[in-house]
């Protein structure tokens, strides 16, 4: 990354405030979200998209971060795909428009933004995601730079500025994963500085591990800054630090192993897919995360998220989302819904074609075209050739006919 960033923020306001709400059952603050990005760079730019016209609330938080707001024109069909790519086009413009302007942040969980951030990365920019684990796109929080996750921000004093009315309280963070989770990131990490010749210092190591992995956060491991994420490490007993503070020097310690290895995330599915076939039927119309958490527990006493990596159920929700397993829905009034994924009802049964013959057929009438092309060429050129004799021949008697 750049040594000096200058930031153009876009905020996907819809998306975010009611995956904030619904999900992790809090308030989208703004303000904690530019003082997070402030961390990274200068913001330059602020611009946030939504229906403005039915939340004033939002309308005010906006103007007090100095967050120009663009309204949404939502189609009668209530659809707002139209309004994202106004978002995607106004981002890709100031890419092109404005040179010095070398960083993005989208606030957004939608996967529809993929297109967009690797254009931006195409572009030579730094890209960062803002949005919460639990309902932003694995495959979007994968594929940027930096993924500022909602959760770790979350027990931050939203700054009031006008110091006239108490910041509402913001929902402490989840639990935090245990260390052991950290190490497969961790030597990595450190093995691919060893193989560069470097010198494994503590912003170095950071910044290999958020190039393998843009999710990684010190804050899920109970950590306020990376250098007391070593520093726990180093308690645990996993690495090695020399040097003073500041200056540290990261080693592996190979003979370090957890008593209880972790466990990768996509080993979770096969004991979530099996509660979702016992409870089918009352999937039909749709549960909430919490009654599904309940089911998984009761079946499986000994499941605990953690060991998968993920700090709340609803993380492993939206994992398995993203792997067809299920689909959820966040709804203001009831929480967040989940229902059975596109792998619970596959296509419609359709007469089977042999692929071989249906090859066959089709390289027969592509071979027969030029064929038929050389025919209908043959017969025109026919025709016209004895359109012309005829028209010689009745040439040739009229002029007979005048010297008679």
């Amino acid at each position: 990354m750049q040594d000096k960033l200058k930031i153009a923020v876009f905020i996907d306001y819809d998306n975010i405030e009611i995956g904030v709400k619904s999900t992790l059952k809090g308030e989208f603050n703004v303000g904690v979200v530019l003082d997070a990005l402030k961390e990274r760079g200068d913001i330059v730019a602020k611009f946030a998209y939504a229906d403005w016209g039915r939340n004033e609330q939002a309308k005010r938080q906006m103007a007090e971060n100095a967050v120009q707001m663009v309204q949404r024109v939502i189609s009668p069909r209530g659809d707002k795909n139209g309004a994202d790519i106004n978002l995607a086009l106004d981002a890709l413009e100031m890419a092109f428009t404005h040179d010095h302007i070398n960083a993005f942040a989208i606030v957004s969980g939608d996967s529809d933004f993929i297109p967009l951030v690797n254009k931006l990365k195409m572009y030579g920019k730094t890209v960062f995601v803002v949005g919460g684990r639990a309902f932003t796109s694995t495959i979007l929080q994968k594929n940027c730079h930096e993924f500022i996750s909602f959760e770790s921000l979350m027990d931050t004093e939203p700054r009031d500025k006008s110091h006239a009315r108490p910041a509402k309280p913001q929902r402490p963070r989840p639990e935090p994963l245990d260390l052991a989770q950290a190490m497969p990131l961790v030597e990595r990490a450190l093995q691919a500085l060893e193989r560069r010749g470097a010198k494994p210092q503590l912003g170095l190591l950071k910044s290999t591990m958020l190039q393998l992995d843009p999710t990684f956060t010190e804050k899920a491991y109970g950590a306020s800054t990376f250098t007391e994420f070593v520093e726990k490490l180093q308690a645990a007993g996993f690495v090695n630090v020399t040097g003073a503070e500041g200056r540290y020097f990261i080693e592996r310690k190979p003979a370090a192993q957890p008593e209880r290895p972790p466990l990768k995330p996509e080993e979770a599915l096969p004991l979530l897919r099996d509660v979702l076939e016992t409870h089918r039927l009352e999937m039909d119309n749709g549960v909430l995360a919490e009654e599904l958490e309940t089911w998984v527990k009761r079946e499986h006493s000994d499941f605990d998220c953690k060991r998968y990596g993920f700090q709340e159920f609803a993380e492993l929700l939206n994992y398995a989302q993203d792997k067809l397993l299920v689909r959820i829905q966040p709804d203001e009034e009831k929480g967040l819904m989940v229902y059975l994924g596109a792998e619970f009802y596959p296509p419609a049964d359709v007469e089977f074609i042999p692929a071989e013959p249906v090859l066959q057929f089709a390289e027969a009438v592509a071979s027969q075209k030029p064929a038929r092309r050389a025919r209908r060429t043959r017969a025109k050129t026919a025709g016209e050739t004895a359109a012309k004799k005829a028209g010689r021949a009745g040439r040739r008697k009229k002029s007979a006919a005048a010297e008679s």
